[in-house]
Formats: structure tokens, sequence, C-alpha cells
């Protein structure tokens, strides 16, 4: 009889076919990262290529320094977001953003976030476009994020939605030498620019 509270080391261990939560998640101990979308596992990409980790990283440090004196809080990747979207099991949907802002703090714990974070930053890679721009869309949508980005690397573009009446609302693609400005943070303003310079 499986130990409920052994952790599990091994991926290949788990059926696929099963339906886990959050409790589980907490278990797995291997190296391979997971996400869990209703339950489902969704093997993550392998490790980011260079210019998704600097657009990052220049990301991180921008929102950092917008946010530094916010009462919001920013993290970045790897940071366990527990979404509260309509399952058969509860706390079965766990993604990993890129970048995310979280201004309710009550729904920060030790291990992440337990809410819909405020605002959201997907950088596509070619194994995650489909994805990001599918399948977290509407997660994402479902779950109350005010605002989500999408950072395209290929193009040198970000896509920005708003959530309006429960759906998100796109504006245009943001280009080079554009200001992109939230509608959820009035402080923040980013140029096009500055994400994608020297990366």
């Amino acid at each position: 009889m499986e130990d409920v509270n052994e952790p599990i080391m091994d991926y290949n261990v788990l059926d696929l076919n099963k339906t886990y939560t959050y409790a589980d998640y907490m278990r797995w101990m291997f190296k391979e990262r997971v996400e869990l979308i209703k339950g489902k596992i969704v093997k993550m990409s392998p490790a980011p290529n260079n210019k998704h980790q600097e657009l990052s990283f220049k990301l991180t440090g921008l929102f950092y320094n917008l946010f530094n004196k916010h009462s919001c809080k920013v993290y970045a990747a790897p940071f366990d977001v527990i979404l509260p979207v309509s399952s058969p099991k509860k706390d079965s949907t766990i993604v990993q953003p890129d970048l995310c802002v979280v201004c309710d703090l009550s729904k920060l714990e030790s291990h992440g976030c337990h809410g819909a974070p405020d605002l959201i930053i997907e950088i596509l890679s070619p194994g995650n476009s489909k994805h990001d721009l599918n399948t977290k869309f509407k997660l994402y949508e479902e779950s109350g994020v005010k605002e989500y980005w999408v950072v395209n690397p290929f193009n040198e573009t970000i896509h920005l939605y708003v959530l309006e009446n429960n759906f998100y609302k796109g504006l245009h693609p943001f280009t080079k030498d554009e200001i992109i400005q939230s509608t959820v943070f009035s402080n923040l303003k980013i140029s096009v620019n500055s994400v994608f310079d020297m990366v």
C-alpha cells in the first residue's frame, strides 16, 4: 500500500492518466519540472534557452525596480501558483509563470501563491507556445488574473490581455519603440526597447 506521506523521487512512477492535487504535487521530489492542469500532469519544457533566461532576468529587474516600494510582491519562476479553476478535485491546477505580481498578500504561503495573481507574464519558447497561448490563456482568464502579458522573443513583441467582464480583451501587439502602460498598475510603464535591447 502506498504511503501518502512518502516523497516520490522518480517521475516515471506517476500514472499520467490519474488526476492529482496540490497535496500530491508537494510530495514530488524528482528533478523534472511539471505543472498540474486540472489535475493532469504537464511536463514543462527543458531548461529555457539563453534568450528566454535573459528576458526573464531583465523583466524581473524592471518589475523589481517598479514594485520595490509598492505593497505588491513580484515573483519569478520557479514559483508555484495554485489557481482557483473549476475541476473535479480542489487545488488541482498548479502553474509556474515566468513572472507574476501578487497584491493580495493573504494569498501567499511558504510554497507559493494560493489564488490568482494580479498580473502574470509568460515568455514564449519553442516548446511552450501553444501551452502559453491557449491552455494558460484560458486558465488565467477563468481564474481571474487581471492582466496577462505574453512576451514573444521570436518577433520581439509583447501582447497584453486585460480582463473585462470575466474575459480577456487583447490590446494591439507592442513592438520596438513603443511604451507598454499597464491598465491595472498606473506606475507600470515599460518601453519595449528596454525589454529586448541587448538580448
